[in-house]
């Protein structure tokens, strides 16, 4: 299979920066869209089931693992002849790419992979992943496409703080914003000090990094004496962990830029699954050109209605290294339409997933709903970690969060206060509150571990 070229339309010239990076009620100019964001809703879906029929059948006669679901289950690629039939299919979940550990769903020749990337393993083995040369070209294609929907433009200075390695994120962003045609800072993660001194000095428009180390650099240039908001960045755009929009306000107001939500998982393609768009920022639209979402009820697989909230779930349609079906995200959604791109869906801006989801003495909550009370309460920095333990057979969550340097023992004990009580009032679970010293919780450079589980420990 090969997918339809996307390369965007020239725009201004690399030696030309152009406009500034867009700004909210900002359109696109159309001259920078791309072919698949010209489509109208009746296009795309037609191109959809084409691209769909040609994936399933691709994954059938290529990976004996889909063969034998598709076979347990009593459909054949010919069975789908709507969009609506991809629902008779079944699932694929992370535990199939793991039983097949490391190229059991691969559909091409190992001579035809051109990369392998993994996921982080930090539960189990990584699951590998796949590119071939063209499943690359697609790759960097709606990488680029969200670099301008974030408000990007070429010739634009790119500073890349996500990790580069066998995790997506960084190459992912690093070959989408060349073909964006931007200037590419490949920072990696780590060594904040000196990514502070190399934004200062370099000069960048745009950082792509997890929200998360945002904080830590926004951190560093406090602690160097330097406001960020008077940095050249303009755009931050932000993934690889879910942050609610408590958090992209802390973003913005303290670095004075747009931040805008890029998703993306590596099993899907890695980052480039979806973009927030810089003139309405109102939840990410998803290049359904590529990748064909639905969002189902968590506990019995059903597809949901447009506008009800469950567990996201894609099949990959110009994948050919490894084509997925209906893979179960985990992640917690709803499925709305376009605004800025109209022919394509939106998502909400994702807080949380199925699996973090924290049952405690009956109560479920997840970490964003204690992200959100942290970020609304005087005193305290923005950096927190829930603990879970064990008291006698009850179960128990400890929060700590850091102080704001300078932020006194009243003002402290008061801020412990306002958070177990708003806890207990909008969440109704009781909770011990810390208030630990500035930078004594462990930063991440990547994605941010929230929970330490040690009930089972």
């Amino acid at each position: 299979m090969s997918s339809e070229d996307t390369t965007a339309a020239p725009g201004p010239s690399p030696a030309d920066p152009g406009s500034r990076p867009a700004r909210l009620g900002e359109p696109v100019p159309r001259d920078l869209l791309d072919d698949g964001e010209r489509l109208t809703r009746e296009q795309l879906a037609d191109l959809q089931l084409e691209r769909l029929r040609a994936t399933l059948r691709h994954a059938y006669d290529h990976v004996e693992p889909y063969r034998r679901k598709f076979d347990e289950a009593g459909v054949t690629p010919d069975d789908c002849r709507t969009l609506g039939d991809l629902s008779r299919f079944p699932f694929t979940t992370k535990a199939d790419l793991r039983d097949t550990y490391p190229f059991g769903m691969f559909a091409v020749p190992m001579a035809d992979v051109r990369r392998v990337h993994a996921s982080s393993g930090t539960t189990g083995r990584p699951t590998i992943v796949g590119y071939t040369e063209n499943d690359l070209s697609v790759w960097a294609d709606v990488v680029a496409r969200s670099i301008r929907a974030a408000g990007g433009r070429p010739g634009h200075r790119v500073h890349i703080s996500y990790g580069y390695g066998l995790f997506t994120g960084g190459l992912g962003a690093h070959y989408g914003a060349e073909r964006a045609g931007c200037t590419v800072i490949p920072a990696s993660g780590g060594m904040t000090a000196r990514q502070v001194q190399l934004i200062q000095d370099l000069r960048p428009e745009i950082i792509m990094v997890t929200p998360s180390y945002m904080l830590t650099l926004l951190d560093e240039f406090e602690k160097q004496g330097i406001d960020p908001r008077t940095s050249s960045l303009k755009v931050g755009i932000f993934g690889a962990e879910p942050w609610t929009e408590e958090m992209r306000r802390e973003i913005e107001e303290r670095a004075d830029i747009n931040a805008v939500d890029i998703y993306g998982l590596s099993e899907v393609i890695g980052p480039g699954v979806a973009q927030e768009c810089a003139e309405t920022k109102d939840g990410l639209h998803v290049w359904e050109d590529h990748f064909y979402p639905e969002v189902v009820d968590p506990f019995t697989g059903d597809v949901l209605p447009e506008g009800e909230e469950g567990e996201l779930v894609f099949t990959s349609l110009t994948k050919e290294a490894l084509p997925v079906i209906r893979y179960r995200t985990r992640d917690l959604t709803r499925l709305l339409p376009g605004t800025a791109r109209p022919a394509f869906r939106r998502i909400e801006k994702i807080t949380g997933r199925s699996d973090d989801m924290i049952i405690l003495r009956g109560v479920n909550l997840f970490p964003s709903q204690i992200e959100e009370i942290v970020l609304r309460t005087p005193g305290v920095a923005p950096h927190f970690q829930v603990e879970l333990t064990r008291r006698g057979r009850m179960d128990h969550m400890t929060v700590r969060v850091e102080a704001r340097p300078g932020t006194g023992p009243e003002l402290r004990e008061a801020a412990a206060g306002s958070i177990t009580r708003t806890v207990k009032d909008g969440v109704g679970v009781t909770v011990d509150v810390e208030i630990v010293e500035p930078e004594s919780l462990e930063r991440s450079v990547g994605k941010l571990r929230r929970v330490k589980d040690l009930r089972r420990s």
